[in-house]
């Protein structure tokens, strides 16, 4: 093998390496590689008419690495993960459950301690409060829907995710919407709605309405923000907006998906 043909795998294989550890590539110096001894002089005679790309070539804008990925891979690389300090303080990661194909794949801010516990999302008193909520649209974790949080461990003392943290997540939850593609997305929280949208503006002003989330080039999800169920666990006034979007949620299911449509118009949503 020649050192041009080493040094081409071994950018390869550091860049493979880098997605299946956590999406990132880590820019590396190039490594000195000599030609095999039988090869030498082989590549010698084509040296005049083969052009191989140079290192700059090779870099990650340059390399595509194509796999199969699958929500198993997902969780797997979470519980794996150590890009940022949350890892260290957490009992278990808690990568999402559900179903597959989704209605709705509802995203919180992160887990608490109930969730830390079980490695499962919204388990505790707002877990509880949120399966009610779904429920009373025809929604639930077990048939239509897929539950997951905007960082996938505990934040210390349930604060706020910081942006290093919510970046050092946010490939996995954009491999999650990709491999899931929900017809819609419910953030439950400011935290969640402000950092899959993008935006700075207050949870009041986001909700309420759809607004669309691209995922590629071909496919865009219609994001419905409301209230965390933490925040009408702790205040009432919350209760009547959160329903006004549930019922939002409700007839946009109607019109964009026949079973449902079917089943909320026999009396069963």
């Amino acid at each position: 093998m020649t050192a041009e043909e080493k040094l081409s795998l071994a950018l390869f294989l550091d860049t493979a390496g880098d997605f299946f550890r956590d999406g990132y590539h880590k820019p590396r110096e190039p490594s000195a590689f000599t030609d095999d001894p039988e090869k030498a002089s082989a590549a010698e005679k084509v040296t005049d008419t083969v052009t191989r790309p140079s290192p700059e070539a090779l870099g990650v804008e340059k390399v595509t690495v194509t796999v199969s990925d699958t929500l198993e891979a997902v969780a797997a690389d979470i519980v794996r993960c150590v890009a940022c300090p949350l890892h260290g303080g957490r009992s278990q990661a808690v990568p999402g459950e559900g179903v597959e194909r989704p209605l709705v794949m509802v995203i919180g801010e992160g887990p608490g301690a109930d969730e830390d516990a079980s490695g499962r999302p919204f388990v505790g008193k707002a877990g509880q409060l949120l399966d009610k909520m779904l429920g009373s649209v025809g929604l639930s974790r077990e048939k239509n829907c897929f539950i997951a949080n905007v960082v996938k461990c505990r934040p210390p003392d349930n604060r706020d995710p910081l942006v290093e943290e919510t970046e050092s997540c946010a490939p996995f939850l954009a491999r999650q919407i990709r491999l899931l593609e929900p017809r819609i997305i419910l953030c439950a929280g400011r935290v969640a709605a402000q950092t899959l949208l993008k935006t700075g503006s207050p949870i009041g002003s986001l909700r309420g309405q759809f607004t669309p989330y691209h995922v590629h080039e071909t496919l865009s999800i219609p994001v419905l923000a409301t209230y965390h169920p933490s925040a009408l666990l702790r205040d009432d006034t919350y209760k009547r907006p959160a329903w006004e979007d549930l019922k939002l949620l409700r007839q946009r299911l109607i019109e964009i998906d026949e079973s449902y449509a079917r089943e909320a118009g026999e009396g069963g949503v």
